[in-house]
């Protein structure tokens, strides 16, 4: 292992050398769109505003694939690029572990999947095109080795593969299934992963990190910044947001009533009331709710479900359907 980590630094050293304060800002903006937060934007505007239908969808397998990553990143608990070598910069901030590289592997599976819906050649190579630009701006960076990246790949195209096969027979067989069952699925579904979640934590626990590793982490990123990559939050808040997402996609079908957005002015109004819902949930849960692992996974699982359901439900309620 050491020869490959030593080959991905001297990469990594090698573009860091070459770039430049715009170079940075360039990448900063890619990997962006490959953030939690620019995903938490995309995937409610499609599913609020253009398609209930697809964006329910690309939130299922964003949240599946955000999910499987933070288990991965526990069962291997490999370092990123940072954490060996202090002569990388971190121009970034990430404190869980490295290999498979999330910006990389949840760009594959949103931007695959749209441009296997849209079936237009100009969409494939605008999303091969993004999902080189996030994977490289993540080693620019010096938040992952290219080793990281391209498992990054192979897990996203794992997954969109399987998403794409499965979601026609898997939604036709809950389809025919009574509500409370699908419910149930959908939460059988979000603590299986949570459960698979735990075992990986429990096996990360038991492994010894390098002294070294937290010595250039705090001379990165400041003694303020815990060095903790082997908690259970991402599991936890992905766990949460795939339950109550999962939940309100099928009380969302169930009900029936919601339409596609029309109108560019009626998309508008969805998105702001969207946000604002979402922006005063995550204010008022993190204000009223206690720290702790189940709280936080209630916090995101009621996010997940207005997202899902709740907005559309108010959309309905005040004009907008």
């Amino acid at each position: 292992m050491g020869g490959w980590l030593q080959w991905g630094t001297d990469q990594i050293l090698a573009l860091q050398a070459s770039g430049s304060l715009t170079l940075r800002q360039v990448m900063e903006s890619f990997t962006f769109l490959g953030a939690e937060l620019f995903y938490m934007l995309v995937m409610p505007a499609v599913l609020w505003c253009f398609s209930a239908s697809l964006g329910i969808r690309l939130g299922l397998a964003l949240l599946i694939s955000a999910g499987t990553n933070a288990v991965l990143k526990l069962a291997f608990s490999l370092p990123r690029p940072f954490w060996i070598d202090a002569r990388i910069r971190a121009l970034s901030v990430e404190t869980s572990f490295g290999l498979p590289s999330g910006h990389a592997q949840n760009a594959v599976v949103l931007w695959g999947y749209l441009a296997y819906r849209l079936r237009r050649w100009w969409a494939t190579a605008a999303a091969l095109l993004l999902i080189l630009a996030i994977s490289f701006s993540r080693m620019y960076l010096g938040m992952h080795f290219p080793a990281d990246v391209v498992a990054g790949w192979i897990v996203g195209a794992s997954i969109l593969v399987l998403f794409i096969v499965l979601e026609q027979p898997v939604g036709r067989w809950l389809k025919q299934r009574a509500l409370a069952t699908r419910i149930l699925a959908a939460v059988l579904f979000s603590f299986g992963l949570l459960a698979v979640g735990w075992l990986a934590a429990q096996w990360s626990a038991g492994k010894a990190l390098p002294a070294e590793w937290a010595v250039n982490f705090h001379r990165a990123l400041g003694g303020t910044t815990p060095f903790a990559p082997g908690t259970l939050e991402d599991i936890v808040a992905g766990a949460g947001a795939l339950m109550g997402f999962s939940v309100g996609a099928v009380l969302l079908d169930h009900w029936g009533r919601f339409t596609d957005g029309r109108g560019v002015w009626m998309r508008l109004a969805r998105f702001f009331v969207g946000l604002v819902g979402v922006l005063a949930l995550q204010l008022g849960l993190n204000a009223i709710l206690p720290e702790g692992d189940a709280f936080r996974f209630a916090r995101y699982a009621l996010l997940g479900m207005w997202i899902s359901c709740g907005a559309p439900w108010v959309f309905i309620a005040v004009g907008l359907g």
